[in-house]
């Protein structure tokens, strides 16, 4: 990979004179007054889009989030806060959101954000060609499903402007988390003025936003910078001028960057196998924390792919060791998974597959028994593709699971792609067997068991197709009872699990390393760190 390392700007008056001085107390005492509080970050990959409300990966909504700043917030332990609406109340009968956007807040153009702005936002991400990710966790508005659908239009969404500060969301059903979805960026207000006159409008030094930072360059594989946006409505109390990010998928030159204080803060230098050598080696600098998040294999169900078969998938799953995956491949600690919802997520549910307490021989036993009941074995082999994006780990995975299911006459041909390229091909359907990484947009199992219904994202992209499975997460979402609810998320979750829909491997833990030098950085499950609480010395 080519070297991107980028050197601290120019400091101004003041390089020539540094370049004369030969004792550190000088330098220290001149260089506050001339140098940029400049983070590099590395980010993992290259973002396919910073459209807030077009991304779909970690690596984007990074950016995104401090791109465009929200009707409610998070703080740095990821807790909700006011945000471009400073107030917000709701109705007795659950069914009226009503939130007062603060005065000062301004586009970085300094025209004002205005409830019209997010009314259009809100209208613009439910419009189905739009395809946004996360298009089902704004449902529970109203109209919201039959617009997503095409069936109904934007503008007959639930949402109204009651003057410029006053935003008032009508839902269909009381809803628990949905003011955690009005926190996710693809809910940020956008700039009507800007986007009725185009769609191209992510253009660096040129995009208007309304976060703590604006997007001046965007080098494609080399760097993303971010400057400090002064007319942030809260920019007196934002330490950093600058932010540079770059999209390292090797983990090795990840690593060796930070080493050498090439990086600040890096999410992709933690590879499983050195875990606990760098653990001894950078001591504090390795944050390690719970992720609600989910690894796992997505299954193109579609009636022309082989694991539309469901012997073949149970199969799949009988024969792969999780726990040789996150013990010896990896070591951080994840925990095996046989669910798709992460047993840190807020909610209470519960459920497994069928075969998770079985023996390893007799799971081996039953999964060449189905796969010979499918047609296939070792002398007529079932040929797949599995598709992973650039990332050591993964690719470790991914020749594990070979090896693991060669026994039962499956044959795997290992697609490498890098992220951007990987999800496109997953949202397209162009996949036989893909890696798949879900972190948690809320807390909360609906983001996770809400994908697998209809018109959810990996119901999109899988093929699967349950009416039954569809109206008990529909059902959980509108029961307040939190009891009553887990047993419903639960009921839902079996009901996938019983299907072998997809391949879970473990529950996410999140990984980081973080220089002595940042301040401010705080575990997050949700792993969030917003950059306007984050200082660094120089």
């Amino acid at each position: 990979m080519t070297d991107t390392t980028r050197h601290p700007r120019p400091m101004g008056a003041y390089r020539p004179f540094f370049k004369r001085v030969a004792f550190t107390a000088c330098l220290l005492a001149i260089a506050p007054l001339g140098m940029a509080a400049t983070l590099r970050i590395d980010n993992s990959a290259e973002p396919g889009t910073l459209d807030p409300q077009k991304t779909s990966g970690t690596w984007e909504t990074r950016i995104v989030r401090e791109l465009f700043e929200t009707l409610v917030s998070q703080d740095a332990k990821g807790q909700l806060v006011p945000g471009l609406a400073s107030h917000w109340q709701l109705s007795d009968d659950g069914l009226t959101w009503t939130l007062e956007l603060r005065n000062d807040a301004q586009w970085s153009d300094g025209q004002p954000v205005t409830a019209g702005d997010a009314v259009f936002s809100l209208r613009r991400l439910l419009r189905p060609e739009l395809a946004a990710h996360n298009a089902n966790l704004y449902y529970p508005i109203k109209n919201a499903r039959a617009i997503n659908a095409g069936d109904a239009a934007p503008e007959t969404l639930g949402v109204r402007a009651l003057d410029a500060h006053h935003l008032e969301i009508q839902l269909e059903r009381p809803t628990a988390w949905f003011l955690q979805a009005i926190a996710m960026p693809e809910a940020a207000p956008l700039p009507e003025h800007v986007l009725k006159e185009s769609e191209r409008w992510i253009v660096p030094g040129n995009t208007v936003v309304s976060g703590p930072f604006m997007l001046s360059e965007w080098s494609p594989q080399d760097h993303i910078t971010l400057d400090k946006n002064e007319h942030y409505y809260d920019a007196d109390k934002v330490s950093l001028d600058e932010v540079i990010l770059y999209p390292l998928e090797e983990a090795t030159a990840a690593l060796n960057r930070f080493r050498t204080g090439a990086l600040d803060i890096s999410y992709t230098s933690v590879p499983g196998g050195r875990f606990q050598q760098l653990r001894q080696e950078l001591g504090n600098a390795l944050r390690v924390s719970p992720l609600v998040g989910e690894y796992f294999y997505m299954f193109n169900l579609k009636p022309d792919s082989p694991l539309g078969d469901i012997r073949v998938r149970e199969a799949l799953n009988l024969a792969t060791r999780r726990e040789v995956i996150t013990d010896q491949l990896l070591g951080m600690g994840q925990t095996p998974s046989y669910w798709l919802v992460p047993r840190v997520t807020e909610g209470g549910t519960e459920g497994e597959m069928p075969m998770a307490q079985m023996p390893m021989d007799k799971r081996m036993a039953r999964a060449q028994e189905l796969m010979k009941a499918a047609g296939f074995g070792p002398n007529n082999p079932v040929k797949l593709t599995l598709r992973y994006n650039t990332l050591e780990d993964h690719k470790k995975i991914a020749v594990a699971l070979a090896a693991m299911w060669k026994p039962l006459g499956v044959e795997v041909s290992l697609v490498n792609a890098e992220a951007a390229s990987h999800y496109a091909a997953i949202r397209e359907g162009d996949f036989q067997l893909a890696r798949y990484g879900m972190v948690a947009t809320i807390n909360d199992p609906y983001d996770f068991l809400g994908s697998y219904t209809a018109g959810g994202s990996a119901a999109r992209s899988s093929g699967y197709r349950d009416e039954t499975y569809d109206q008990l997460v529909e059902q959980s979402s509108e029961t307040i009872d939190a009891g009553e609810r887990a047993e419903l998320l639960t009921r839902a979750q079996q009901r996938l699990l019983d299907d072998y829909a997809l391949l879970p491997l473990y529950d996410y833990i999140t990984t980081a390393l973080v220089s002595e030098r940042v301040h401010g950085w705080e575990p997050s499950p949700m792993d969030v760190h917003p950059l306007r609480y984050i200082s660094i010395e120089e």
